[in-house]
């Protein structure tokens, strides 16, 4: 597997997944006041199958748990991902 840099980048809004220097899949948020909300996820068509996804969901939500936030996942990948991975279920905010 390709090594997979996790980087927040806050000028757009979203955690990029990154393999060299191609974006391969973003996961776009936005910022509330002690949390943060996954929008959408993409993984570009050229990546895909690559473990991009994955690597991209754990990243955005470790990232999220390093900086003290909670998460709302309105994101269907991401959602889908905390689901199966129960670990980052207390990331989650309650509503």
């Amino acid at each position: 597997m390709e090594d997979i840099v996790i980087a927040d980048n806050t000028g757009l809004s979203r955690v990029e997944a990154l393999i060299q220097t191609a974006v391969a899949g973003y996961a776009e948020y936005e910022e509330l006041e002690t949390a943060r909300m996954f929008t959408h996820t993409i993984v570009s068509p050229e990546y895909e199958g690559r473990g991009v996804g994955s690597a991209l969901a754990r990243g955005a939500l470790d990232l999220a748990r390093s900086q003290g936030k909670t998460v709302v996942p309105r994101c269907p990948f991401i959602k889908a991902w905390i689901g199966k991975h129960p670990e980052y279920a207390d990331l989650v905010e309650s509503t």
